[in-house]
């Protein structure tokens, strides 16, 4: 019978299928941070349990830790507290922590897969909505809660519902200056913010197959904020040449079983699935996000819609968004003021799209009136920019380059997003106060990003390029 690459996946890790209800499924990696796992720990101590396989589990500070001084004591006190609780909790438990001044610390979703921790077939958990990123290496990665957070620790296992099936195909060549975030933020734009609740969604097609691992791992990143459960991307010979020679990954025979097996992973050419979106690359520009969810998005030439280009159901949250954002319906994004750049997050700061950015930028310098905030997504990233002088490049044009953490996507830590600025954003979520108490976001890719920085505005980045 022919299979989907998540149902092999799936069918590997069922451990137990009730009937009428969800199966016990079997979790290979737990990846933790500080602010989803201290309650886990204290129930597990509260029920006096250990944790059942600490050599699956990986812990890292990213969420709460500052960007700036890391040498220093975390000024914000709930923030220290939490750092402070993982390593008390790691070291009581017996897990491994790359926590501050540790040399693979970071981002959870970035320091997993440059690591070689996340491997083809897996099935990755963490507390946190953007684990989907892991999905781009062919494996099947989700958020969980805090009490599921407490039952991976405790059993290594999750009960759950098979979710139903999308596939979303991207065929054809990429024009010039659309990136890998383009892409997604166009299928948010088509299918909405909710438009892959309850499904796993496999992205295939020629133009996907052309990207990067790193830009892979974009596109996957985002699924969660079409409402699927995860997204996926079947491992082929760039996901193998990513991973041989991490620290992590598998060395000589081991090697060899583990990739015999990788190329297993592969929807079949005749799998059935529930859903099927088909999508030309050419018909795809730069996008930027101009609402209050990820899927209000549209390309840089176009416009705000106009109130008869959204239906009646959507018209009250549509006008409430505006609102928040300070614009009006049919109002062209393009040229709007900007007042931060935030290059960073799970979603866009690893070594690539910093490389990116420097390209760009090389020579040219920011406009006055802008702040701009680079934060690199581990400490090898950030080493890896020093070394190929990218820092320098930074530091002509006038942009921060700041320590590893989340940083500005989230207003959990000292960097946050000022009240009614606008910030251009790599991040994945542009909710009201995602990046401050009423602070604005357009989400675009780094090289939107890049352009506007130099300019003080939102800017179509071809311009640039002709």
């Amino acid at each position: 019978m022919a299979k989907t690459l998540f149902d092999k996946i799936w069918e590997k890790h069922v451990v137990k299928e009730i009937e009428g209800g969800p199966s016990v499924f079997y979790i290979d990696r737990h990846l933790i941070h500080e602010v989803t796992s201290p309650q886990a720990f204290a129930g597990l101590e509260k029920r006096g349990l250990k944790v059942l396989r600490p050599q699956q589990v990986v812990a890292t500070a990213d969420h709460n830790v500052p960007t700036l001084n890391q040498h220093l004591p975390i000024k914000e006190a709930l923030s220290r507290l939490q750092v402070e609780k993982l390593k008390e909790n790691c070291e009581k438990f017996g897990i491994e922590l790359y926590g501050l001044g540790h040399p693979y610390q970071g981002i959870v979703h970035v320091i997993g897969p440059e690591l070689g921790i996340t491997q083809p077939g897996m099935t990755i958990v963490c507390g946190d909505s953007h684990t989907s990123t892991h999905g781009a290496f062919g494996t099947i990665s989700f958020g969980i809660g805090t009490s599921e957070v407490e039952m991976v620790l405790a059993t290594q296992c999750l009960m759950q519902s098979k979710p139903k099936l999308m596939r979303i195909n991207v065929d054809g060549e990429l024009n010039k200056g659309v990136v890998s975030k383009d892409i997604v933020l166009y299928i948010l734009s088509l299918i909405s913010a909710s438009g892959a609740t309850g499904y796993a969604v496999e992205f295939a097609g020629s133009a996907i197959r052309s990207l990067s691992m790193e830009a892979r791992m974009t596109i996957c990143n985002m699924s969660i904020e079409m409402g699927a459960r995860c997204g996926l991307i079947a491992p082929d010979e760039t996901t193998f040449n990513y991973i041989k020679g991490k620290v992590f990954a598998p060395k000589d025979g081991a090697w060899d079983k583990a990739l015999a097996y990788w190329k297993t992973l592969f929807s079949d050419s005749d799998a059935a699935f529930d859903h099927e979106i088909n999508i030309n690359a050419a018909d795809i520009e730069p996008m930027i996000t101009y609402g209050t969810n990820p899927g209000m998005g549209v390309g840089v030439s176009g416009h705000v819609p106009v109130l008869n280009e959204v239906n009646d159901q959507e018209k009250p949250s549509f006008e409430k968004s505006l609102q928040y954002m300070g614009l009006q319906p049919g109002e062209n994004i393009k040229g709007h003021k900007v007042d931060y750049v935030f290059i960073g997050s799970c979603t866009n700061s690893r070594i690539e799209d910093l490389r990116m950015v420097a390209s760009f930028v090389k020579g040219k310098k920011k406009a006055d009136d802008v702040e701009v905030w680079i934060v690199p997504g581990s400490k090898q990233v950030e080493q890896q920019a020093i070394a190929e002088g990218i820092d320098k490049v930074f530091l002509e044009a006038g942009f921060q380059l700041r320590q590893p953490g989340c940083s500005a996507c989230l207003a959990m830590n000292e960097d946050k997003i000022p009240a009614g600025k606008y910030c251009i954003s790599t991040s994945n979520r542009n909710f009201e106060g995602r990046q401050g108490p009423n602070a604005r976001t357009f989400l675009a890719s780094p090289l939107s990003a890049a352009a506007a920085a130099i300019s003080g505005k939102v800017e179509d980045v071809r311009d640039y390029m002709n």
